[in-house]
């Protein structure tokens, strides 16, 4: 018991006590005259007005969370696609062909997150500006290079989501394809199968629970992302639900629909990750 008190305190104070304070905030009441969040500590007095106006702007007639709800799912899941498309390759290159220089490729895949992430993204801004070296490269070699790639456009939100969570997926995959038993690639070639064979029947089936981990690692962060959103965009036409949390807690008076709203993500992120751990629970009672 002693040695889980650091632990248990550690997830008191940073976890528990935050999300309760969420729940006082969402339960809470509003200021008349500040129009600041006034919390509610007692559960018995807790309120469900913010609950009744985030429901009616999410189902309501006149709705307005809907359409950046459905946006921020469809963003998330063409990053993750395009996201796996790349780490995948890479993380199977690193693991398998990288020989002696494996731990220098590994110093370069950390070595993002030596960056903060504001920095690359600011990176980004400049690379992407109308004057920029993106546009600047493309009149060089013959095709349009006066782009607004920052005003307002869906693919740049999404390669900016790509670009600042793949490190992740790329890391996950790599430590699940390296602890792949190589004998198992061996035997599949000594039976007869090819290289692309063996790749496609062998080491992608072993590596689904790395790529399903890997998914969820990204894809969870993505949807409530808002930074990505607001630094390279900040049209109301690439609007994410994050963008929509970010602006209700900072309005006067909409604090607690903030918390409300930040409340039903949660839960809405919980339903994906308990399937994912009782499905890798039931896969390792199967294999046990």
């Amino acid at each position: 018991m002693g040695l889980a008190a650091p632990g248990a305190i550690w997830l008191i104070l940073l976890f528990v006590l935050p999300f309760y304070v969420m729940l006082a905030v969402a339960g809470g009441q509003v200021n008349s005259f500040f129009q600041t969040a006034v919390p509610v500590w007692n559960p018995l007095q807790w309120s469900s007005n913010n609950l009744t106006v985030v429901w009616n702007d999410i189902f309501g007639s006149g709705s307005f969370i809907g359409a950046p709800a459905l946006r921020t799912l469809l963003y998330t899941v063409v990053a993750a696609a395009i996201s796996l498309a790349i780490a995948y390759p890479v993380a199977y290159f690193v693991s398998r062909y990288a020989g002696k220089r494996k731990t220098l490729f590994l110093v370069l895949l950390i070595a993002p997150f030596w960056v903060s992430y504001m920095m690359r993204m600011l990176a980004w801004i400049d690379l992407l500006q109308q004057n920029g070296f993106f546009n600047s490269a493309l009149s060089f070699f013959g095709l349009p290079g006066s782009t607004d790639w920052l005003g307002g456009k869906s693919v740049t939100v999404i390669m900016g989501l790509v670009y600042g969570y793949i490190p992740y997926l790329i890391l996950v995959l790599y430590a699940g394809l390296d602890r792949i038993d190589t004998s198992l690639l061996e035997a599949s070639r000594d039976l007869g199968l090819g290289r692309w064979r063996t790749f496609w029947h062998v080491t992608v089936p072993l590596s689904k629970p790395t790529i399903i981990a890997g998914a969820f690692i990204t894809a969870l962060p993505m949807l409530g992302d808002y930074f990505t959103n607001q630094l390279m965009s900040g049209a109301p036409g690439t609007t994410m639900i994050g963008n929509v949390i970010e602006g209700q807690l900072n309005a006067p008076g909409e604090t607690g629909q903030g918390a409300v709203l930040s409340l039903m993500l949660l839960i809405v992120l919980l339903i994906p990750m308990a399937w994912y751990v009782f499905s890798t629970a039931r896969e390792s009672r199967r294999y046990a």
